[in-house]
């Protein structure tokens, strides 16, 4: 049994992402507007992450963003570049950068810069994925962590780590705007992002939705029609974190986006299996 994966005996009776750091009144109310239509706001609201801990996850599952400098050719005017980076220890973003490249010489002559990293893997729905964009001042760094981190998600750089026009540079964050799709959206205070840690189920996440959706669509229409209500005829899972999960499931009126929360918080693939077992029974107890 692969990280991740639930038993199937136990899912099926055969066997075949609310705080989000500090947006203004007004911004949320926007927002949700946007999230759902007008006259329904009955239902309770479920724990999920905080903004400030998705755009921590999601700018660590990443490894390459599109970075914006400030031209010096063409003054005020934003330059982009396709830009791999690695992390320190409080998810601020570091480059291995040349200084023959163009944007290392904008960021020599104005530092302020931003780095837009978008959710990996979705291509079909890309306005419906989450993304992040960290704003902040890019300095020259030699800090021997920086490189043993860098080097760790970009193993091929070794190659070109010691030319001599190369240099480490990291971003000091000023500013986060964090996109999780439609209607959710706003700021993270850089302190608060800085606090946050990854979600513990983020490496783990693909494979726990793959199993789940290949083995386990009738355990998760069952705990739909159980815990929210929705009677369903096909359930997708999109999202799972340590506090819960996204479904989409099909029914008689349309497509229905909901959220469960777990029974208790979930630190491991381990722990989600767990959980979700015994939530699963005992739905099935209560038959």
């Amino acid at each position: 049994m692969r990280d991740g994966q639930i038993p199937k005996e136990a899912l099926s009776p055969r066997v075949p992402l609310a705080y989000h750091g500090r947006v203004r009144e007004e911004e949320f109310l926007s927002q949700r507007e946007h999230a759902r239509p007008a006259g329904e706001s009955t239902e309770p609201e479920i724990p999920e992450p905080t903004y400030a801990e998705r755009a921590r996850t999601l700018v660590h599952m990443g490894r390459v963003g599109a970075l914006s400098t400030l031209s010096r050719r063409h003054a005020d005017w934003p330059f982009g570049s396709v830009m791999p980076y690695g992390l320190d220890e409080c998810g601020n973003p570091t480059f291995l950068i040349s200084t023959m490249a163009m944007h290392t010489q904008n960021l020599l002559g104005d530092p302020r810069a931003s780095l837009l990293v978008t959710e990996p893997g979705v291509a079909e729905d890309p306005l419906g994925a989450g993304r992040v964009t960290l704003m902040g001042r890019v300095a020259k760094t030699t800090r021997a962590e920086v490189r043993e981190s860098y080097l760790t998600r970009h193993p091929n750089s070794s190659y070109w780590v010691d030319f001599k026009d190369f240099a480490f540079f990291q971003v000091e964050i000023v500013d986060v705007y964090f996109v999780g799709g439609f209607g959710v959206m706003g700021w993270v205070d850089a302190e608060d992002y800085a606090k946050a840690e990854p979600d513990p189920l983020a490496d783990a996440a693909r494979g726990i939705l793959d199993h789940m959706n290949e083995d386990h669509v009738d355990a998760m229409l069952l705990l739909a029609r159980g815990l929210v209500g929705v009677e369903g005829t096909d359930a997708k899972m999109t999202a799972v974190d340590r506090l819960g999960f996204h479904l989409r499931v099909e029914t008689r009126d349309g497509m229905r986006g909901l959220r469960i929360a777990f029974s208790r918080e979930a630190r491991s693939p381990e722990e989600t299996r767990e959980i979700l077992v015994d939530m699963v029974r005992r739905r099935r107890q209560q038959q």
